[in-house]
């Protein structure tokens, strides 16, 4: 079913409105885990990894799932398809796995945080490198996703040439 021009656009817009605004968390969550693992206040140090998790339910979870919803409307509305494109597919397997991760990854925000939360805790225990990296390894997953979006490289799947051959033969 292919959906009409302003219903296309309006889940077009709220596709990548969540996209962008993941991308543009994860940048965030980028610079607070850096100042996490490098200021020398100690505040400063726990207040950052007290409100990764929190901030992380509240901002990259429902984006993550509103980016992933909105794709799958996208693919299963538009002539692109699901399944028809690689780039959509791989895309699509970005998502899902960005998604995934991101939801193990809650484990670690809520340990984090429970040891930023006990005063006694040494910082050299409260600072952890792992926001740092997987929030440098989420961004640059979700770039290849944007990158894909904007270029939409070329190839079509089985599926797809099957699709199109079986549109084809119908004219």
């Amino acid at each position: 079913m292919i959906m009409t021009p302003s219903l296309r656009k309006f889940t077009l817009t709220a596709h990548v409105t969540s996209s962008v605004g993941w991308l543009g968390a994860v940048v965030a969550f980028l610079a607070h885990a850096f100042i996490g693992l490098t200021s020398a206040d100690a505040q400063t140090v726990r207040g950052v990894y007290l409100v990764m998790e929190p901030a992380a339910w509240f901002v990259l979870v429902p984006l993550a799932f509103a980016s992933l919803f909105t794709g799958i409307v996208q693919g299963l509305g538009t002539t692109w398809g699901l399944f028809r494109h690689y780039w959509v597919v791989f895309k699509l397997l970005i998502t899902v796995f960005a998604t995934i991760i991101l939801l193990i990854y809650m484990k670690t925000f809520a340990l984090m945080a429970d040891v930023a939360a006990d005063s006694n805790a040494d910082l050299s225990v409260v600072r952890n490198a792992s926001p740092v990296v997987h929030a440098a390894l989420a961004l640059i997953i979700l770039l290849v996703a944007a990158i894909l979006s904007v270029y939409k490289p070329r190839g079509l799947t089985r599926y797809g040439r099957r699709k199109q051959k079986n549109e084809l033969a119908k004219i």
